[in-house]
């Protein structure tokens, strides 16, 4: 048990939970409702499967830094509960699965997809930008925001403007959700050598970039509800947007004044508020 615990831990399932939780969505809306099964299936076990591989793929390659970082320590390969060698055929062969049963029941542009943000996020991400720039956050967001765009060509074979501009919102989000956490860790990110934007910069600058692309996550939702998206939507992509800019700028504010931070007060606001906004997508594409 204690081993099974230790791989599923490796695919870190809450971020796997909320890379679906903007997926489905997003196949819902493209196919105007609910997906056939086989689609759905497919988008929801491949999708998991292959942000289980780049979860754990990442683990592998980050290994050395996680055993500097508090936050981190207790992951499978700092604790040594699995050897680096288990993990890296565990990561591949979940990415090849992943892959292949997009191959199977979707089409050339879901799986190319698929394939591209597991490598994206494992290399180009990880391995490279992640220990050299402080912009790794910015580029990182591709990754992180391909779930949706996967969902909408499983179903489409095409990513329509609509699809684009979830993507975006998706995109923009993670500037401000992942400033939070790195303000939070900031003395982690620093003792293992990671130019996270708050470790590299004063905080002016990044209390500018939390408020500019927090502007644009909440643009980008507007932009969003023209395109082929409902009231229901509109009014939650208001309200919600609403909240989420009132956080993030007393964060601002919180910081200027010399007060605590209280930074994963946005951090979690931000996973609420895009559940909640997915959520509207949904209901909009039922109704």
């Amino acid at each position: 048990m204690a081993v099974f615990r230790a791989y599923l831990a490796l695919t870190k399932p809450q971020i796997v939970e909320l890379l679906l939780v903007t997926t489905v969505p997003a196949l819902m809306l493209a196919a105007g409702g609910w997906p056939d099964l086989r689609t759905l299936a497919a988008v929801l076990i491949g999708g998991a499967l292959a942000g289980g591989a780049a979860s754990a793929l990442n683990c592998y390659i980050d290994r050395d830094i996680d055993e500097l970082m508090r936050r981190t320590k207790r992951r499978p390969l700092p604790a040594h509960s699995v050897t680096p060698r288990a993990v890296l055929i565990f990561g591949l062969t979940l990415a090849v699965i992943s892959v292949a049963l997009m191959a199977v029941f979707t089409n050339w542009l879901a799986t190319a997809l698929t394939a591209g943000a597991i490598f994206y996020y494992d290399v180009v991400y990880t391995l490279w930008l992640k220990r050299r720039t402080p912009a790794n956050t910015f580029w990182g967001g591709v990754c992180g925001a391909a779930p949706v765009i996967i969902g909408w060509a499983a179903v489409t074979g095409s990513v329509s403007a609509l699809g684009w501009a979830l993507f975006a919102v998706v995109f923009f989000w993670q500037m401000p959700h992942f400033y939070a956490l790195a303000i939070k860790y900031k003395d982690d990110y620093a003792r293992a050598g990671i130019p996270m934007l708050p470790v590299v910069r004063s905080m002016a600058r990044v209390n500018g970039e939390i408020a500019l692309y927090t502007v644009l996550t909440v643009v980008a939702s507007l932009a969003a509800w023209p395109l082929g998206l409902g009231p229901i939507y509109g009014v939650t992509a208001i309200i919600t947007g609403a909240l989420f800019l009132g956080e993030a700028f007393l964060l601002v504010q919180r910081t200027r004044k010399g007060e605590p931070a209280k930074p994963m007060r946005l951090f979690h606001w931000s996973i609420t508020y895009l559940t909640i906004l997915f959520i509207a997508v949904a209901v909009d594409a039922l109704v």
